[in-house]
């Protein structure tokens, strides 16, 4: 049977609200596991999941009708409202644009407090060197989490390859290709990093992603 890749809530450092999903299907050869939120809208709170986050918005699931233009407070952690309107809607996808940026990395190093979360993929825009066996190939990384990343390229990596990536600043990162899907492949770590880990990584890189060689 082959491995899906599993779509996770992601995380991006841009303070450009997140834009509207492609046309494809969603679900299709993917399992989801999106963060809970509940989002507050007028005198009533439902439920949400969400898809993305960024330093000035969200892409969210909804489950009620919503309209754009329509003010909400988004609840990613009890009693922190995140103000904000709608600015987009496609079908259940709703685009949302918050009234001020907020801090991605903080609310990622939040989620070192308390219960194990999912683990988070955060959306990223750099090269990753990706070695099999005596062959290094350059990939552009799309997001990475503690347990592995998501990478395009033209090169075709076999399914079950052993690989070893690298990233700017990061340690050799051993791991196995689980996926692949068209241009795209994901790769598990064989050891997952720590939050604290990642989270440093990005403050380290949120003055301008570097490119590795």
């Amino acid at each position: 049977m082959d491995e899906q890749p599993v779509e996770t809530t992601i995380y991006s450092l841009s303070d450009a609200p997140p834009a509207a999903p492609s046309d494809r299907r969603e679900g299709e050869r993917h399992l989801t596991l999106y963060r809970v939120g509940s989002v507050a809208i007028d005198q009533r709170r439902e439920l949400c999941l969400i898809k993305n986050i960024s330093a000035g918005g969200m892409l969210i699931r909804a489950y009620c009708a919503m309209t754009h233009g329509t003010p909400l407070a988004i609840e990613l952690k009890s009693g922190h409202p995140i103000h904000g309107k709608v600015t987009w809607v496609r079908e259940h996808n709703i685009g949302v644009t918050f009234d001020q940026p907020i801090d991605v990395i903080e609310i990622l190093s939040a989620s070192m407090e308390g219960p194990r979360p999912r683990m988070p993929r955060i959306e990223v825009d750099c090269y990753a060197t990706v070695r099999e066996g005596a062959t290094a190939h350059r990939m552009r990384a799309c997001d990475v989490s503690q347990g592995g990343i998501k990478l395009e390229t033209l090169t075709i990596l076999p399914r079950g390859n052993d690989v070893v990536v690298m990233l700017p600043q990061l340690a050799p990162m051993p791991g196995v290709v689980r996926w692949i899907d068209d241009s795209f492949c994901g790769i598990t770590f064989n050891r997952l990093m720590s939050l604290p880990q990642l989270v440093n990584w990005l403050q380290e890189q949120r003055g301008g992603i570097r490119e590795v060689g």
